[in-house]
């Protein structure tokens, strides 16, 4: 059976956007390989809740499927940027980080060329200077990008993923100065989880920003640029907290509209 693969066309629609807001590609893959129909509809419903976020904040969200990185209107989208989103999907590849171990027993979904794709991408965004939000794989991979490492699969993992229902809540200890308590407003976020990876060390231009009870890395940002934010939870799963949701989006399209 062939992998599935989410239906571009609901993100290429423009209804109800501003005309002059800033305009925020949206990095995902809408494939990878082993996507069931489960992993599609998660794929499917995140992303359609993170475009309406943006849209919601007053952005102008643009499809970039980093499952077909040649495709040349994503480089004109990167190119005329205010800011940028990469959010969830499959695992990052091993090789990205130099893991060379055996394969983690709960890996799926690597695609390496959509990940070499995303890192090029998150170090261009930052050396641009463009806003830039990380969320799930995309914290991971905004890691990786700035010469961290990653744990292939958590040891002990129900702190942070459930079974069925796959996504949980968790709560999350934010450090008192980083950007991301301050746009929540508060040090203990209770977030909707669902990773067996996770970062395990970060690059000196980055700093953690938030932990789990069990010290697990759940939130990086970058030193010195502007505003660069990583989560490992996910604001734009269903069961998120909505004002949270609104907070995290509305800050980065709030900073794409001021530059």
């Amino acid at each position: 059976m062939p992998d599935l693969s989410v239906d571009p066309t609901p993100f290429l629609a423009t209804d109800g956007e501003r005309a002059d807001g800033p305009l925020i590609p949206m990095v995902v893959s809408l494939t990878f390989p082993g996507m069931d129909r489960g992993a599609h509809a998660l794929q499917d419903t995140f992303t359609r809740i993170a475009f309406a976020a943006v849209r919601e904040a007053g952005g102008r969200p643009r499809l970039v499927d980093s499952a077909q990185p040649d495709r040349p209107e994503h480089a004109a989208l990167l190119g005329e940027a205010n800011g940028i989103v990469f959010l969830g999907g499959g695992d990052v590849a091993g090789a990205c980080y130099g893991y060379d171990g055996p394969p983690p027993a709960n890996e799926y979904g690597v695609d390496q060329r959509a990940d070499e794709y995303c890192i090029a991408a998150i170090r261009d965004s930052v050396a641009r200077d463009l806003p830039t939000l990380a969320i799930c794989r995309g914290s991971q991979l905004l890691s990786v990008a700035f010469g961290g490492t990653l744990i292939p699969d958590i040891e002990n993992w129900p702190l942070h993923r459930g079974q069925s229902p796959l996504f949980i809540d968790e709560e999350v200890l934010l450090e008192p100065d980083s950007e991301i308590s301050r746009i929540l407003g508060r040090t203990r976020v209770t977030v909707r989880n669902g990773h067996h990876q996770a970062v395990a060390t970060v690059g000196p231009e980055l700093r953690v920003s938030a932990r789990a009870h069990d010290g697990i890395i759940e939130g990086t940002e970058h030193r010195s640029a502007s505003w660069v934010v990583g989560v490992q939870w996910h604001p734009e799963e269903p069961a998120a907290n909505p004002e949270d949701r609104a907070r995290i989006f509305g800050a980065l399209v709030a900073r794409a509209a001021a530059r």
